[in-house]
């Protein structure tokens, strides 16, 4: 018996939406990283490009539990001396809640090259509108 290995490149990207409406954050990042991955299909292999894409709508509604909205910090840093920039996930959800989705689900893929072509297929709205509809998106099951 042979070992079955899917081909590297398939055909279109499949395009799945989610609605983070009332969704935990951190359920909803590893979640949607299972779609990206490719590990919900049948002939899941770990070095193959699954061709599906994710798009988040109503970022700005998703829940954060425990005390995280005021302990939680996101860094990054400038490349200055003294550039170091903090900012709270409670002023992070207020401005830049695309971002915050975006970070979660990004920290989720593989660390490799495979992993940053997978994150140019997320796409996340803080509002419930996306301008993919020419890509006839599916609602994505995000039960496990």
């Amino acid at each position: 018996m042979d070992t079955h290995f899917q081909k590297k490149e398939r055909g279109k990207i499949r395009w799945h939406v989610v609605d983070a409406d009332g969704v935990v954050l951190g359920r909803l990042a590893a979640r949607t990283a299972r779609i990206l991955i490719g590990k919900d299909s049948a002939d899941w292999t770990p070095f193959s490009d699954h061709r599906d894409g994710i798009i988040v709508v109503n970022a700005e509604k998703v829940r954060l539990t425990g005390k995280k909205l005021d302990q939680k910090v996101y860094r990054h840093y400038t490349g200055y001396p003294g550039g170091l920039k903090e900012t709270s996930a409670k002023r992070m959800l207020e401005t830049k809640p695309e971002e915050l989705v975006r970070e979660a689900v990004v920290g989720m893929l593989p660390k490799s090259r495979l992993g940053s072509r997978l994150a140019t297929r997320l796409k996340v709205y803080a509002g419930p509108r996306h301008p993919h509809q020419a890509q006839n998106p599916v609602p994505a099951r995000l039960a496990v």
